[in-house]
């Protein structure tokens, strides 16, 4: 898969050629947008695609295409990343261009100011009326799916476009399936353009290329900030996207081990073997507070085509560097022998073994409800756990895998933290 996107990676995004010298730069094709009658340059990309270069240089050029004194607005999630990113980043208005030609940057008045009097202003989507009582030539809204106050933004943004015979604008975004970027794609006066991280691979650090890959590929996330593309919620899934989202948490080295109690959660497969399902292994952990009891899900060590010995070494291995008080493992499939398999492993491991006695989705709703509730959290980015999540709906189907093993060893982590009815840990220690 990575060898064939680095590939790809030279190939445009548009017939005409790889490559195309265009705003004093040799740019990709998808860094530019068509000629013709159009309002707005809406250009969705993965990470690293060369959105940020792109909306740059087309601020640029339309200030070389339009003489004398413009206003440009630049939008962005908040003010800092206006700065950060927009202006002084690599990519940014203030390294572009001949030195004589680069604009000053005035800190308390959050504008750019070039040699020829044009103004550059930068707001925020956290403050959506900063655009009030403004008026402007042009715009370039940046990570328009992460603004905080999208609408109101937008709208305050759409009214202050008012300046010349043509006010235009341009978007660069990773897409999210959010309601604003829905109605961009199907509005007219939108020109569109589509890249992928890899598209833009001659600038971008191997190392990071094949991390992602290995990470990311043949995931759902992958497809939305890799290849750029827009991920719909799965219609009566009992996870959302923005459900995961809330609940995430970067949490500091160590963190596992203030919490009150670790488990690991193991859902084994029926078979082993290249066409086995996955054996699903999630580490999760709770702490109690005066608001009451957190769980946090710590680690995904999920894996297909293992052994029974493999995946017990695999859990007894996450049981000991978590510090976790047991294994949690789904007898269902196995009986007496997962606990023997287990036994041969470690004969020390405190274990509670359980079944299923209902369907998957009735055991997972309960499960879904505590997020909601943001009672569960998530410390750090698990791609094919949440993919399962997102794409589970208990009909048969629609998630990724042949099992959703990965969520099913979740739900009964979480069932244990949470939803069990007891004081204290009742512990049952093979051996």
């Amino acid at each position: 898969m990575l060898r064939e996107a680095h590939r790809m990676a030279h190939v445009s995004t548009r017939a005409g050629g790889p490559r195309n010298a265009f705003y004093g730069l040799d740019a990709l094709d998808h860094q530019r947008p068509d000629p013709g009658d159009w309002t707005v340059f809406l250009l969705l990309g993965g990470r690293g695609a060369g959105k940020t270069r792109a909306g740059a240089e087309w601020v640029l050029q339309f200030l070389r295409d339009n003489p004398g004194p413009k206003r440009i607005a630049l939008v962005s999630e908040t003010y800092a990343d206006g700065r950060e990113v927009m202006i002084d980043g690599d990519s940014g208005l203030a390294r572009l261009g001949e030195p004589k030609t680069l604009p000053d940057y005035e800190t308390s008045r959050r504008r750019l100011v070039w040699p020829n009097g044009s103004l550059a202003y930068v707001f925020s989507s956290e403050d959506p009326d900063g655009l009030r009582g403004h008026q402007f030539h042009a715009a370039w809204s940046d990570e328009l799916c992460k603004w905080k106050h999208a609408e109101e933004t937008w709208s305050n943004l759409q009214l202050a476009l008012r300046l010349g015979n043509r006010p235009r604008q341009c978007v660069t975004t990773t897409p999210r399936p959010t309601a604003l970027l829905k109605r961009l794609l199907r509005a007219p006066g939108v020109v569109k353009a589509h890249a992928t991280t890899y598209a833009n691979a001659q600038h971008l650090s191997r190392a990071f290329l094949d991390e992602i890959a290995a990470v990311y590929e043949g995931t759902r996330l992958g497809r939305q900030e890799l290849h750029g593309e827009l991920i719909e919620d799965v219609a009566g899934a009992l996870w959302t996207r923005a459900m995961i989202e809330t609940s995430r948490i970067s949490a500091p080295q160590g963190f596992s081990s203030a919490l009150d109690r670790v488990v690991v959660a193991v859902d084994p497969p029926a078979s082993s073997g290249e066409g086995a399902d996955e054996c699903g292994i999630v580490v999760a952990g709770v702490l109690a507070t005066a608001e009451g009891r957190t769980a946090y899900v710590l680690a995904d060590r999920s894996a297909g085509g293992l052994s029974p010995r493999d995946w017990a070494r695999r859990a007894v291995a996450a049981y000991h560097e978590f510090d976790a008080d047991r294994i949690v493992v789904e007898t269902n499939q196995g009986g007496e022998m997962v606990r023997e398999v287990i036994r041969g492993v470690d004969p020390t491991v405190a274990v509670r073994d359980v079944r299923a006695s209902r369907g998957k989705r009735v055991r997972a709703e309960p499960v879904a409800a505590l997020y909601e509730q943001g009672r569960v959290r998530h410390a750090g980015a698990f791609p094919a756990l949440e993919d399962q999540m997102t794409s589970f709906t208990g009909a048969g189907g629609e998630s990724p895998a042949k099992s959703p093993d990965r969520l099913d060893a979740l739900v009964w982590a979480i069932t244990d933290l949470l939803l069990r009815r007891e004081t204290a840990p009742r512990v049952n220690r093979i051996g």
